[in-house]
């Protein structure tokens, strides 16, 4: 099987199963336990946050474990505004927010919280002007993604940064997609909070870390002693283990960033060569190097993943289920995207093991699968 679905989730490398298995046979304690066999167990989890926060670029203190990044996020998002001062209670997130966050904005203003949206451009760029215009005196909070989970594009993280700060309001980013694919620093990147989740770099699913930057007021969501009181619960220990392995096996990631963006381009600049009317979204911005968003004419995406799934590779559609059908992608409809084209979006996401020969087979063996649908279509479509 080609595994062309990185960004929903990567196989847990070798030396961390290793890592996980070491550990759920002999440090099985309780780390809040006094006796010995707690103590050992609490001395393994103060390596293993050493150990990412190293990595991370934070202190060991602003690293406070999660069940995943969607914990994280949540927990950013509702304890930053607790602890915002008087008068600011408004939330700004964009968009194309992963669809859990999007529900959170959703529930905050259900709640009486005053949220704003920032659009993004037909590239899937955000818009920095409405951004501008939006984030105010009254902004408790600015919550945004890293980088697009389907579009892959790179949000100005920068610019956001220095327009929260101006204002002085707090920014917390969804680094999910970002962490494992491109650099980072905590310490370089200029916001209070930030998500990630161990699975998306081959790390185990059911862990991830908020990143609180030393000093910032936060109001714990989950009440416990762990995690210095910010996050309550017996720590999972196998698989914080399993994440700090993951992050210390992330090498050169500007190394590995260029080989999977010429990987990608080829893909793209293949296909669009081989078959007529191919379309990729956000291919004029900065993406993430692995991510290819893309339809093949108005092809719905299921048809072309069955096509993708005769030939072995493993791939994912842009589309919502629920309970009225097949919805197009909110990101897309953000882009002011038809649905018919909407509907039609594919996502093929590169990681570490994606080669060479896997993307040349790709281009030698899907557009015969294909052309014959676009040119049917082609001709339906001129009648």
């Amino acid at each position: 099987m080609i595994y062309l679905d990185h960004n929903a989730t990567t196989a847990p490398a070798p030396a961390v199963l290793d890592a996980m298995l070491q550990v759920l046979g002999s440090v099985w304690a309780n780390a809040s336990s006094q006796h010995a066999p707690g103590q050992q167990a609490r001395r393994t989890l103060a390596d293993a946050r050493a150990r990412a926060a190293q990595v991370l670029g934070c202190k060991p203190a602003e690293l406070i474990f999660t069940s995943g990044a969607t914990e994280a996020n949540h927990m950013a998002v509702r304890g930053l505004l607790a602890a915002a001062a008087p008068g600011r209670r408004r939330v700004v997130f964009s968009q194309v927010e992963h669809a859990g966050q999007l529900r959170l904005a959703h529930a905050l203003a259900a709640q009486g919280v005053p949220v704003d949206t920032v659009g993004v451009h037909p590239d899937g760029r955000l818009d920095l002007q409405q951004a501008a215009a939006l984030i105010g005196p009254e902004t408790a909070l600015v919550s945004l993604m890293a980088a697009n989970n389907e579009t892959g594009v790179l949000m100005p993280m920068a610019e956001v940064a220095a327009l929260a700060h101006a204002a002085g309001a707090a920014l917390h980013v969804d680094a999910t997609q970002f962490i494992g694919k491109l650099p980072f620093r905590f310490g370089d990147c200029g916001a209070a909070a930030v998500s990630l989740s161990a699975h998306k770099f081959h790390g185990p699913k059911g862990v991830g870390a908020l990143l609180l930057r030393q000093g910032q007021p936060f109001v714990a969501q989950t009440l416990g002693s762990q995690e210095r009181g910010r996050r309550g619960g017996t720590e999972n220990l196998p698989g914080i283990v399993g994440m700090a392995t993951a992050l210390e096996l992330l090498g050169d990631l500007s190394a590995q960033a260029a080989r999977l963006r010429a990987l990608r381009d080829a893909l793209e600049h293949g296909l669009a060569a081989a078959l007529p009317r191919v379309h990729v979204w956000g291919q004029t911005a900065e993406r993430l190097p692995g991510t290819s968003y893309l339809r093949f004419g108005r092809l719905e995406a299921d048809v072309v993943l069955q096509r993708l799934e005769r030939l072995g590779v493993a791939a994912s559609s842009g589309a919502a289920c629920s309970s009225g059908g097949t919805q197009p992608s909110h990101v897309l409809r953000a882009m002011g995207v038809a649905p018919a084209e909407a509907l039609a979006a594919v996502r093929l996401s590169l990681g570490a093991g994606s080669t060479a020969q896997e993307v040349a087979y790709l281009l030698q063996s899907l557009p015969p699968l294909l052309e014959p649908l676009l040119r049917e279509e082609e001709t339906l479509t001129a009648a």
